[in-house]
């Protein structure tokens, strides 16, 4: 299936992470130009070779998606290095610490949602007049499998991702009449360095990785595993793509669960 990705323009935030760095591969393997940013330039130069794209096809841009100005700037830069943007992937997250109510602070908060909901936010607000300008383009959203299903002592993290799902929802309704379509995915559990942290946030020393996977993937209705990278980039992928134009506001489960009607 052509996916209509050739060419197009596409920029990913965290994208020298797990996921971050299959999505930039997967655009990149489709004939598209790539913008990713990252918080040093040492992941940047760490990824750079290992994706087999000249310097017209794709360019890494160091940028705190904390901080506002970082955001604004990277919009612009990447606007003059490829001339416009096509579809934007807010993929920046972070796990958060997971505590109870009582030991939660504001603090843990604030920061858990600063990545996961408001950087969100200030890179639509910084993007979205290019796409509006263009009458045409995609925005896929990282949410998470936990923007469906709470989870006891993970309040920040888990309501991120609750927000960031409305979030996507209203930008969705916005943009739409002008041609944009907006969806989020949804992974579970997925084979990476934030899931090895998670689940020493979780279990400590008490498990091994496979057993914590075991545990966590129990309920899956296919393999007992976690998803891959790269099978969470086939799901941007798809709603990033033309192929996907008439899905907007959806978040698309990655999680091998069998999931009744909300």
């Amino acid at each position: 299936m052509d996916l209509k990705l050739k060419d197009k323009v596409i920029l990913v935030t965290g994208g020298t992470g797990g996921i971050g760095s299959a999505v930039v591969k997967g655009f990149l393997a489709e004939g598209a130009k790539v913008a990713f940013s990252s918080t040093r330039q040492a992941k940047i130069d760490a990824l750079l070779p290992r994706l087999d794209a000249g310097e017209d096809r794709v360019a890494g841009f160091v940028a705190d998606m904390n901080k506002e100005e970082d955001i604004a700037r990277l919009v612009e830069d990447v606007k003059a290095r490829f001339g416009t943007i096509d579809v934007v992937v807010p993929n920046a997250g972070c796990e958060g610490k997971a505590h109870p109510v009582q030991d939660m602070t504001l603090e843990l908060f604030e920061q858990t949602y600063m990545l996961n909901v408001f950087s969100v936010m200030l890179l639509l607000k910084y993007a979205a007049p290019t796409l509006i300008e263009k009458k045409s383009g995609a925005v896929v959203v990282m949410a998470s499998a936990a923007a469906y299903e709470p989870t006891a002592g993970n309040s920040a993290y888990v309501s991120s991702k609750y927000a960031v799902a409305g979030l996507t929802k209203c930008i969705a309704m916005e943009l739409g009449p002008v041609g944009v379509h907006v969806n989020y995915v949804c992974p579970g559990p997925v084979d990476t360095d934030m899931m090895r942290r998670i689940e020493h946030d979780f279990f400590g020393e008490s498990m091994t990785h496979e057993e914590a996977m075991a545990l966590l993937a129990d309920t899956y209705a296919m393999d007992k595993r976690y998803a891959t990278p790269e099978e969470v980039a086939s799901a941007v992928l798809y709603l990033a793509s033309d192929v996907s134009a008439h899905t907007a506001g959806m978040g698309m489960r990655v999680d091998s669960k069998v999931s009744a009607p909300n």
